[in-house]
């Protein structure tokens, strides 16, 4: 074996074991707020937990949903085939009713999905697979780099897509019941790709996820494409290119422009208003400029249309000011860390630099119950925070700026303990 080679196998056994680690899958939704690729779970009625489930009921489930499989379209023998000796998963449900507990700081996360061995390992997946991302990139208008940033974040480059049954995984959490019609379609489309014979190991994540990028089974419904002409949309095998094109057509189906930065690492001038610092404001790059925003070198701001300052960790951490390519990288997971994950490997995957800001590391994030109790108190203080749910959106965030500035302090939004404590 080449030195190359060895390198190769090296870095990808160090992935695998960040991927199936607990707590740290990249694939499988690892941090507060982070949702499987391609699709925002919707959230469970609230309060509701029931029991557990069993096999016996997992069995006469399955006998319920026949005939609405059967209504829609699946034929008799590729329903009784594909679900025969189905097993229930606990552990799945378990993952499912708890996914919201894994809470991570943006930079904690970015230290796992841009290290240097994804880094490298990219740089070796690009070099391997040049000619067809070259085509795919000229086909789609979604820059290679962009392509094997997802591809390395959602599966290591293909070398840890998921090793439980799909079909296994959606029937437990339909059958479980808290997002029974949610997992129900997803289950219908799962059905569907096993009809047209597109996959041979039907294997992915804890909600259903799979193949190279981590598809849903209904986005598969909706974008996959039989790049290599084989008649199938295999997101699975080995070789990726259906994978790889199905992700550049989802991408430009969100609104993708090609030459547009997803953003640059900014610096924000003394006395700026951190009231602006939201995606909500939307400004053209020569106000930016007029207020003193530069790039984290000095220089001045590229100009790619109106766009916004984002503060992920607060105003001590970086800053970036973002264009509409962050949204679209949105459409496939919402969390602000995946989105700059997937920004920031694309550029190093390109011969970027790293991130240059400093991190507040010594802030810890705030734990799911904590996430709430601000919500709540910030509600009861006046600030309209948008409900208690423990996902830190647009209105949490507007109502910890409010907070802020009444207190005098830096109004940047983020969710602090220090914020916090103030409240209690």
């Amino acid at each position: 074996m080449t030195g190359a080679a060895n390198l190769f196998e090296k870095i990808c056994k160090i992935l695998r074991r960040i991927l199936v680690a607990p707590g740290l899958g990249l694939a499988l939704g690892l941090s507060a707020g982070m949702v499987q690729s391609q699709t925002i779970l919707p959230d469970p009625v609230a309060g509701v937990e029931g029991e557990m489930g069993t096999q016996a009921g997992l069995d006469a489930w399955i006998q319920d949903f026949r005939p609405r499989a059967l209504a829609a379209g699946i034929p008799a023998a590729t329903f009784d085939a594909a679900l025969r000796g189905v097993e229930f998963n606990a552990k799945v449900v378990e993952r499912d009713r708890n996914q919201n507990e894994f809470s991570k700081t943006i930079w904690d996360y970015l230290d796992t999905a841009v290290s240097e061995d994804r880094v490298t390992l990219g740089l070796q997946a690009l070099d391997r697979h040049r000619a067809l991302l070259d085509r795919i990139e000229a086909q789609y208008g979604v820059e290679k780099e962009v392509l094997a940033a997802v591809w390395g974040l959602e599966s290591a480059y293909g070398t840890y897509r998921g090793d439980l049954p799909v079909l296994g995984s959606l029937a437990t959490l339909a059958y479980e019941g808290r997002r029974a019609s949610f997992f129900e379609a997803e289950l219908l489309a799962a059905l569907k790709i096993v009809q047209g014979g597109h996959v041979d190991r039907f294997a992915g994540s804890w909600a259903g996820a799979s193949g190279h990028t981590q598809f849903m089974p209904s986005s598969w419904e909706k974008f996959a494409v039989d790049f290599d002409g084989d008649g199938k949309r295999n997101l699975w095998g080995d070789e990726p290119a259906d994978a790889l094109a199905s992700t550049a057509n989802y991408l430009r189906h969100w609104g993708w422009t090609k030459g547009q930065p997803w953003g640059v690492e900014v610096k924000l001038s003394d006395g700026f208003d951190y009231d602006q610092t939201t995606e909500r404001v939307v400004k053209p790059v020569a106000d930016w400029q007029a207020m003193g925003v530069r790039t984290i070198l000095g220089a001045d701001l590229p100009d790619h249309g109106p766009g916004s300052i984002l503060l992920p960790g607060g105003h001590r951490g970086a800053a970036f000011l973002i264009w509409p390519n962050f949204q679209v990288i949105e459409k496939y997971n919402t969390a602000d860390a995946y989105v700059v994950a997937i920004g920031s490997l694309s550029d190093r995957l390109r011969g970027g630099p790293p991130i240059q800001s400093t991190w507040p590391r010594d802030l810890r994030a705030l734990t799911l119950d904590e996430r709430r109790e601000l919500q709540d108190r910030l509600t009861r203080a006046g600030f309209d925070a948008g409900g208690v749910d423990g996902r830190m959106g647009p209105k949490t965030v507007a109502a910890v700026k409010a907070f802020q500035k009444a207190r005098g302090l830096v109004p940047d939004g983020y969710p602090s303990l220090e914020v916090l404590t103030l409240l209690r």
